[in-house]
């Protein structure tokens, strides 16, 4: 099998897993700080003893100032798990996906701002059709009565934005151990607000598939795929995300996407994929 076909097989299926991942947190029907406990803790735990069987280490750089950076990204991951399970817990599933697929643009703004790196035109046009995409799915929200929700995803994809420029600044650093780290410490912020332990049965099994196979087998595999794909076709794999999320919660649970959500997702969809598909032709050329 070519390289390139490996690449995308895998990144497509760890996308396959993650986009799970609502679902999932719908399933778990356990309060939101125990969800974020243990898929924390959990994913942490199957991380650790993953890196330990293959004797993976981690090192923090050697400027006091590019370490501080390390750790900050560490606690923008752990705020991803948090806020994703936040904001699913008080909006539409589909309202989380779309308004995190709009993460990429918030990179590419802190990338001009922190990193002095140019944007080309194309991009702000996208970050502009972008935030138009996120205002219209938000206007939504505030007529349903789930705009926190819609709030807690906005803020999610500007932790995630911030996070990949960070790591873009720091191309050497490896991934698994941020992950790892990440998953204690929203394991810890969780829990002064949790009761980890007055779960039913069926809360402990979704949050164990969850954190043990689901998504450090999601991680390993999207981590995986960057070693035979470039960055844009992984980026053009995870909208697959945005596309199935959605679909696997209303086809299980019954639950519809609002009229608003179809619109400002399908903004956000098509600007992410005709941005994603530009940035791979120019990288081919």
């Amino acid at each position: 099998m070519p390289s390139h076909t490996r690449g995308l097989l895998i990144a497509l299926g760890g996308v396959l897993l993650v986009s799970f991942d609502a679902l999932m947190v719908r399933l778990a029907a356990a309060p939101h700080w125990d969800i974020v406990f243990w898929r924390g803790w959990l994913i942490c735990l199957t991380l650790a003893l993953w890196m330990l069987v293959n004797r993976q280490s981690f090192t923090l750089p050697t400027r006091v100032r590019d370490r501080w950076l390390i750790i900050a990204t560490i606690i923008l991951l752990s705020g991803n798990t948090t806020l994703f399970v936040l904001s699913v817990a008080n909006t539409a599933a589909a309202n989380t996906v779309v308004i995190l697929a709009a993460s990429p643009f918030f990179a590419a703004l802190f990338s001009r701002v922190f990193l002095r790196e140019p944007v080309r035109p194309r991009t702000w046009a996208a970050i502009f059709a972008a935030v138009a995409g996120v205002l219209v799915v938000f206007g939504g929200g505030l007529q349903g009565g789930t705009g926190i929700g819609d709030f807690y995803a906005l803020l999610l994809a500007i932790c995630l934005g911030a996070h990949l420029t960070i790591l873009r600044r720091f191309p050497a650093v490896p991934r698994l151990p941020l992950i790892c780290l990440s998953g204690a410490v929203a394991g810890l912020m969780a829990i002064p607000f949790a009761s980890p332990f007055a779960l039913s049965l069926q809360s402990y099994a979704v949050v164990g598939v969850m954190g043990i196979v689901q998504m450090p087998l999601a991680m390993l595999m999207i981590a995986a795929a960057t070693r035979y794909i470039s960055s844009p076709e992984v980026s053009l794999c995870l909208l697959v995300e945005t596309v199935l999320g959605p679909i696997w919660v209303w086809w299980l649970l019954s639950e519809a996407v609002p009229e608003l959500t179809f619109i400002g997702g399908g903004v956000i969809l098509l600007t992410v994929a005709i941005h994603g598909w530009l940035g791979l032709r120019e990288s081919r050329a």
